[in-house]
Formats: structure tokens, C-alpha cells, sequence
């Protein structure tokens, strides 16, 4: 079995049969078991900031609204990263709006402080900066960065992120071009995108899985389209793709880790928040069904984490950093899998798998056998 070919990925995000969508989710599973094991790894997150001088037309952070805005301390972000050493975390994760408030050289120190007094991997997840900003923090010790592009398609991220205004930093965006950037920095690099964004078509989101395989990302996280009620994109009468239209739907969501994990089966895959948002119930545990295996719990503080709304009605903002950790612990051990420690990097970069017959990989089997040997129940 080789690479997946364009129209075998579409086929896939529109099939709704569920007997043929056990079988994806079973081969999906077995490959991510055969290539990163069945540790889940815990990356604690830290939204240090939501200013945001972007106004994405779907973002409850954009530019503009008027919400109360929050930007944590060195000596804040210091004591939630000790936190999540306590918490038997292995890495963690700086995230913010894209706000320049935020200076190069004292996010280097906080970089620095966290390197020196914890053993975590460090993650930043902060928007586009300049190069010579990225270079910096990753001298000064940051491991990872994750951008997101959202959707590869250049006229539909275009219609959903306008240019930044009022900034000299105002050209336009090329996210890809900076993953690649920030490879050669020697950063590990995740992006992702979003499934159901209006306009966004079945050909769209099968390119975007390409393209994942493409970057040889070490990371990829996709949830639902989730739009702030406050925004362009959160009105009911938004214009979409029509028949061609792909849905907001945790199945769609699935479908897409499943085939992200087939075509990059040795990246980290979050069950995002987003996907735990629209089930409440057991969404995390799906995503890790379907090839995920990573979880992010959240460790802002109160009362910054109810501040830091991307979209309504977001997972676990009412829960303090134990109580996560608690029910995501739990969640792992019910699945029958196990928390892993250490910083939960790749464990090796393979380039040239998007050449490779999957029948190639370790440990290979075809589906019927998989199946055989792993049921999963479906998703109606």
C-alpha cells in the first residue's frame, strides 16, 4: 500500500459508512501504536496572553472586541511551569494572540528562566514573528513551535484572515514558508487546521493532509471550525461551499486525524480542546481512537483562563490545573494506554516517507488484519 493519492483522501472524508469508517480508524490506531506506542503525552498549556493585533474573522481574540485583555508575568508563567513539572508533565506550551506587546527579548528570558529551573520541553505557539525573533528563542532554549495555517488554500485563508493593520510587521502571510524557516532554526514544527471553515471544500482539506506530509510536520493538530459568536464568520447566515462543503462535525474531525496519522505516522496528534468542546463527553477519547496521542491540558490560571475564549463554550475553562490533570489521567487509563513521560518529542524524523510503501513501515498490517485483532465501535 503506498501514499494515499489526492482523490483517495477525498474519498475517505466523504465516506459516511460506518462499517468502512471502522476499518480506518483500526488501521489508523494500529499505525500510530506501531510508530509512536500507546503513551499519551501531556503537554501542559500556558495562554500567557490574548491580545492579538490579527482580526480573524472567526477568533474571539481578534482585534477590535471589546473583552477584557491579559498578559501573564514572567514570575506567572515561571510558577505554572513549575506546575506542570509537579504534575508529571514533560512539556508545555506558551500560547498567545499574535501581540507584539510581547518583546522579543523578555519572552528570550522567560524562555531562559524555564529552561534553567525546569526539565521541560518548551513549546511556542505565538503567531507569525520576524526571523530574527524566532532565532532568538530558540537560542535562548525553546525546542518547538506551533503554527497553525489553518487551510493551505491561499484565497480561503485570505478571506478569513485579513492582513495585520496598523503594524510595520504588515506583510502578507506565508505560514508554510515559516514552518520551513523555523525547521532550519532547528525547531520541531507542528501546524494544523480546521475542519468545516466556510467556504472550505472536500478538495481543500485533502490538499491540507498533503501538505502535512509534505512539511513532514512533527506535530499536527486539527479540530472543528468553531466560531466566536462576535465575528464575521459567527453569524448563521455565513455563505459556504454548498454540496462541496466540508462539515464542523467531530466525525469529520476523526476522519481527518485518521488519515493525518496514515500520512504522517510518526507525528504527534493531539485530541485537541476544540474536538472536546463539541463532545463533551468522550471527544478526547475519540481523538485518541483515531491516531491521536497526545492530550493538552490547560494550566493558565484563573482568572486568565475564562479570559482566553478563541470560541464559545470551550472545554475545561471552569477547571483548575489538578482537576484536569486528574480527569485527563483518567480518561488515558480507562482507553487501556498510558501517560508518558519525558518531553514526548518525535522520535525520528523520516523525510523520504511520503516515497515510502506503507507495507514498508515496522510492524505493517493490512486492515483486515488489523481490524481482526483491534475492533473499535464507530461513531454514528
Amino acid at each position: 500500500m503506498t501514499r494515499m493519492t489526492h482523490q483517495q483522501i477525498i474519498h475517505w472524508l466523504r465516506e459516511t459508512d460506518s462499517a468502512a469508517l471502522e476499518l480506518l480508524f483500526a488501521q489508523a490506531d494500529e499505525v500510530r501504536r506501531q510508530h509512536v506506542g500507546d503513551e499519551v503525552h501531556l503537554r501542559g498549556l500556558i495562554e500567557i496572553s490574548n491580545h492579538c493585533v490579527r482580526e480573524c474573522h472567526y477568533c474571539g481574540l481578534r482585534a477590535g472586541l471589546q473583552i477584557p485583555r491579559y498578559r501573564m508575568s514572567h514570575d506567572e508563567i515561571l510558577a505554572a511551569a513549575h506546575q506542570a513539572v509537579l504534575l508529571g508533565f514533560g512539556s508545555t506550551v506558551l500560547q498567545g494572540g499574535e501581540d507584539f506587546g510581547i518583546k522579543a527579548e523578555w519572552m528570550a528570558e522567560v524562555i531562559r528562566a524555564i529552561k534553567a529551573e525546569t526539565p521541560l520541553a518548551l513549546t511556542l505557539s505565538l503567531g507569525e514573528r520576524l526571523p530574527e525573533e524566532l532565532q532568538l528563542w530558540r537560542e535562548a532554549g525553546a525546542d518547538r513551535y506551533l503554527l497553525r495555517f489553518e487551510t493551505s488554500d491561499p484565497r480561503l485563508y485570505a478571506a478569513i484572515h485579513p492582513p495585520r493593520k496598523g503594524t510595520a510587521r504588515s506583510s502578507p502571510s506565508d505560514r508554510i514558508e515559516q514552518l520551513k524557516l523555523m525547521r532550519q532554526m532547528g525547531y520541531e514544527i507542528g501546524s494544523g487546521v480546521m475542519a468545516g471553515i466556510p467556504g472550505q471544500s472536500y478538495e481543500m482539506l485533502a490538499r491540507d493532509i498533503e501538505v502535512f506530509a509534505d512539511l513532514d510536520l512533527d506535530m499536527v493538530g486539527i479540530g472543528p471550525f468553531l466560531a466566536h459568536p462576535d465575528t464575521p464568520l459567527g453569524r448563521p447566515d455565513t455563505p459556504n461551499a454548498g454540496a462541496e462543503q466540508v462539515p464542523s462535525s467531530e466525525m469529520m474531525v476523526l476522519k481527518t486525524v485518521a488519515l493525518t496519522r496514515m500520512m504522517c505516522p510518526e507525528a504527534n496528534l493531539p485530541a485537541t480542546t476544540a474536538l472536546a468542546t463539541i463532545n463533551t463527553v468522550d471527544g478526547r477519547e475519540h481523538g485518541l481512537e483515531s491516531g491521536g496521542n497526545v492530550f493538552m491540558p490547560i494550566l493558565t490560571p484563573s482568572p486568565y483562563r475564562q479570559m482566553y475564549q478563541i470560541y464559545p463554550g470551550k472545554a475545561c475553562i471552569d477547571e483548575d490545573a489538578t482537576q484536569c490533570n486528574s480527569c485527563l489521567r483518567g480518561r488515558i487509563d480507562r482507553l487501556g494506554r498510558m501517560v508518558g513521560e519525558g518531553p514526548g518529542g518525535r522520535h525520528t524524523r523520516v523525510s523520504a516517507w511520503s516515497g515510502r510503501a506503507a507495507s514498508d513501515a515496522p510492524g505493517w498490517k493490512p486492515v483486515a488484519e488489523v481490524v481482526k485483532a483491534s475492533p473499535l465501535t464507530v461513531l454514528q
